[in-house]
């Protein structure tokens, strides 16, 4: 983000967020966004707002108690406890995209994680995806129940609630949503047909292998938790 004016920032959040809304991941005033400033301030979108009707000026400049520096009378997102807290467990991390994509948050709803090596692109741009434990919104429960899971992984399932992705910059953040609500669409297609056929190991670690070294992927990856033992 420091190539970026905090103006230019302020029109890719709005983009985003019209995004986000268009794609049917949040509806009223569901999902959040937020990113980190160069001067370590963050910027977020406000609560009570669609996200469909958030303009420029409407968004919050906040420092890393969640004090308001700029943009009242608007506030941040009930949910910025869980922003902070992906700042503060992460350096990495420069966004941080909260929505409930439908396919995604089905899965978190019922219980189920994506925790599974089965698909080549999201093998490489986001590993598998955990469920992390329930907890009750705009409470410390929910930073507390994403904290460990943010050691390894950047797409993290909420359970009964939604989905949450970082990135080092927001066009990541927001590409690994895309990701993994494409990705939750094609399970629960493989799902209908009878399961899906997970990678080998030695496919696994070939991917791994390429993502680290030519594919220029960011961020964290748990690296492989799931294969065929046939194949080892």
């Amino acid at each position: 983000m420091d190539n970026l004016s905090y103006m230019e920032i302020r029109e890719q959040i709005c983009d985003v967020c019209h995004k986000m809304w268009q794609l049917g991941w949040v509806a009223a005033n569901d999902g959040n966004v937020s990113v980190k400033l160069p001067d370590g301030n963050f910027m977020a979108t406000p609560t009570g707002i669609s996200k469909s009707f958030i303009t420029p000026e409407k968004l919050v400049v906040i420092n890393a108690q969640g004090e308001v520096l700029e943009g009242a009378p608007y506030k941040p997102s009930s949910e910025i406890k869980m922003h902070l807290r992906c700042y503060k467990e992460r350096e990495d991390v420069g966004a941080v995209v909260h929505a409930h994509p439908p396919t995604a948050t089905g899965y978190a709803v019922a219980g189920k994680s994506l925790d599974e090596y089965s698909m080549i692109e999201t093998v490489i741009a986001i590993g598998s995806i955990p469920l992390t434990p329930y907890g009750t919104p705009s409470t410390d429960e929910v930073p507390d129940a994403i904290a460990p899971y943010l050691k390894e992984h950047d797409v993290m399932l909420l359970q009964n609630h939604g989905a949450l992705t970082v990135g080092c910059d927001l066009i990541t953040a927001y590409y690994r949503m895309e990701t993994l609500e494409l990705f939750a669409k094609i399970s629960l297609t493989a799902h209908l047909l009878g399961g899906a056929q997970e990678i080998s190991k030695p496919k696994i670690e070939k991917l791994l292998y390429l993502r680290d070294n030519y594919y220029g992927v960011t961020g964290k990856h748990p690296g492989y938790k799931h294969y065929n033992k046939d194949d080892e």
